[in-house]
């Protein structure tokens, strides 16, 4: 909970349901140095929503031994909190969490939630964390994909968070007639606080003053992390193309990336390092932050396993008012920009299809996009529909 996911996309969630009327015990594996650092922030949040926090250390080394061992720690906290409070619903989020749930559903009824944030046993594979290769990994990999259907022939209710995800679930041959009861929920935004209305134009520019943006200054943003799934070199790529195109152009990541990774890549491709602005900021200071870019970019790598990502990054920028710049084949992105007219996706990331881009007009409407945030990834809409499956699940009423 201490990572910023955790206050972006469980959080709001709980929040929300415990106002009507949901009583939840929160179990969370947490790293060492973020913990001290925000646990007091994410008690406090807590204690508001009348949430029952249990936060426990994040194991991760030696691999593959460690994450048995964390199972085996959050599977005996999950019995010992059910026999004190006699759970209805177990709500896994992810597959390793519903290693626990499910044997919670087979040996004490409880309704079994999978809450699937993404294929990820594929996703291990797409990003180069497991090779196939190696015949430990293998059998690992082979292990999850079993566990995966039974996850979903077995859950009481799947979430999904695309429907490109859903569609593709749907296929299987596994479950003929018989697919799961999928609803899907994307990684929503809190409206309230990713409002362009609330932006006050004396902070604007004092923060374009620290960031030593100039008023003529036209930003390329940038939002959250880079890791093993943004393609750094490519964007970076059509930045240098921009620039040439427009000279005012500066690319500004908000990241709490280490500026190195950024840096470095960027005089690899001899890209004046002046024009690359790097910052990081608390949750809350994020939407100040996008408010300066001009249009916002996000390339993410086309994989199988993305068929299942919803970036967080996307409602978050769509409901702020900025045009996006993304490629296309992962989740549901294309649909949404297309639908809402909330920028440009590209189907090819090479230069001829970048300058091409830049004489195309932008299909973007600024109010249809905030609409679109709105009514795909608002908050209030997320939770609207975790409701609903909450009391399908108490009621059998589907």
């Amino acid at each position: 909970m201490t990572d910023p996911l955790g206050q972006s996309q469980v959080l709001p969630y709980l929040s929300g349901l415990s106002k009507e009327g949901y009583s939840f015990h929160l179990i969370s594996f947490e790293k060492e140095e973020r913990f001290s650092h925000h646990r007091e922030h994410i008690q406090a949040i807590c204690d508001a929503a009348g949430i029952n926090w249990y936060p426990l250390s994040y194991t991760k080394k030696p691999p593959l031994l460690s994450t048995i061992y964390d199972v085996q720690r959050m599977k005996r906290l999950a019995h010992k909190l059910h026999k004190k409070h006699p759970f209805k619903i177990v709500h896994c989020r992810s597959y390793i969490a519903a290693l626990v749930g499910l044997g919670m559903k087979k040996k004490y009824g409880t309704k079994f939630l999978f809450d699937m944030r993404g294929f990820w046993a594929n996703e291990r594979i797409d990003g180069k964390i497991w090779k196939l290769s190696n015949p430990i990994f293998k059998r690992v990999y082979d292990y999850f994909k079993k566990k995966e259907i039974q996850f979903f022939k077995q859950a009481d209710y799947t979430i999904s968070l695309t429907y490109n995800g859903k569609k593709e679930i749907e296929s299987w041959k596994e479950f003929g007639e018989h697919t799961p009861q999928i609803e899907v929920i994307p990684c929503c935004v809190d409206l309230e606080l990713f409002n362009p209305e609330n932006i006050n134009e004396t902070d604007q520019t004092n923060l374009r003053e620290t960031l030593h943006i100039a008023p003529s200054d036209s930003i390329l943003g940038y939002v959250g992390s880079i890791g093993t799934w943004y393609m750094l070199s490519e964007m970076l790529d059509y930045f240098k193309l921009l620039k040439a195109t427009k000279p005012s152009t500066k690319f500004l990541f908000v990241t709490g990336e280490n500026p190195s990774t950024i840096l470095n890549k960027a005089q690899e491709k001899e890209i004046k390092l002046e024009d690359i602005i790097i910052t990081s900021c608390r949750h809350n200071e994020v939407p100040l932050n996008i408010s300066l870019f001009d249009h916002s970019i996000f390339f993410i790598r086309p994989t199988y396993s993305k068929k299942a990502s919803s970036p967080t990054k996307q409602g978050e920028i769509m409901a702020m008012g900025i045009p996006l710049i993304c490629n296309a084949r992962v989740g549901d992105t294309d649909l949404v920009v297309e639908k809402y007219q909330a920028g440009q996706v590209l189907t090819d990331l090479t230069d001829a299809a970048y300058l091409q881009s830049f004489e195309t007009e932008l299909n973007f409407i600024k109010s249809k996009t905030i609409e679109g945030a709105r009514e795909f990834y608002g908050l209030e809409e997320g939770v609207r529909r975790y409701l609903s499956v909450y009391e399908k699940l108490l009621t059998q009423n589907y």
